[in-house]
């Protein structure tokens, strides 16, 4: 039963020290998550992208998802408990900051030192963001490493059409559910034909 209580802890710390959001959480997640062996890059990276197309928060999709497969080892009521463990864990810090935040906001809004905490974590939250994106797209685009061999491989070249594709549609401010809808639809057709 100590895999109960080291989700709830591994994800209280993800959800402590990380600021800016489930973006900024992704680098610590992949990290422990990988690190305990829970799951493989690969399946992280897979569930990012069901995180991303499902209702909810990322950062609780996530330890959601992670703590009914750890948990599930143990049935179903191991499954339900270990999502409630890590997501407990995950959303546990935020509330408590908040509750803190909220209590003496109008003592310290105008702090200096508040201000410039603020002003530092910005470039930090974007360095970690930057960090998960460089993660994800090695991942899926040289899974194996680089080397020519990529440029070979159909499902480079359908991973790079559906990128550019998501890219320009989002720039052309095409609504997030139609660029979701499409790149599945691609993902799909990729999947039969390749």
């Amino acid at each position: 039963m100590n895999i109960f209580l080291d989700l709830f802890l591994t994800f209280f710390k993800i959800g402590a020290f990380t600021f800016g959001g489930g973006y900024a959480m992704l680098p610590l997640m992949q990290e422990e998550v990988v690190n305990h062996g829970w799951m493989e890059l690969a399946d992280v990276i897979n569930f990012i992208a069901v995180s991303e197309s499902t209702p909810g928060p990322f950062a609780i999709n996530m330890a959601t998802y992670v703590g009914s497969e750890v948990g599930g080892t143990f049935g179903l009521a191991g499954s339900l408990f270990g999502s409630f463990c890590a997501t407990l864990g995950v959303v546990l810090p935020s509330f408590i900051v908040i509750l803190i935040v909220a209590k003496c906001f109008e003592r310290f809004k105008n702090s200096t030192v508040v201000k410039g905490c603020m002003t530092g974590l910005k470039p930090a939250v974007v360095g970690l963001i930057g960090s998960a994106i460089v993660s994800v797209l090695l991942t899926v685009f040289i899974p194996n490493g680089f080397s020519t061999a990529v440029f070979t491989e159909a499902s480079f070249y359908v991973s790079l059409v559906i990128f550019v594709l998501g890219t320009v549609l989002a720039f052309k401010k095409v609504h997030p559910i139609i660029i979701i809808c499409l790149s599945a639809v691609l993902g799909i057709v990729s999947g039969y034909v390749f």
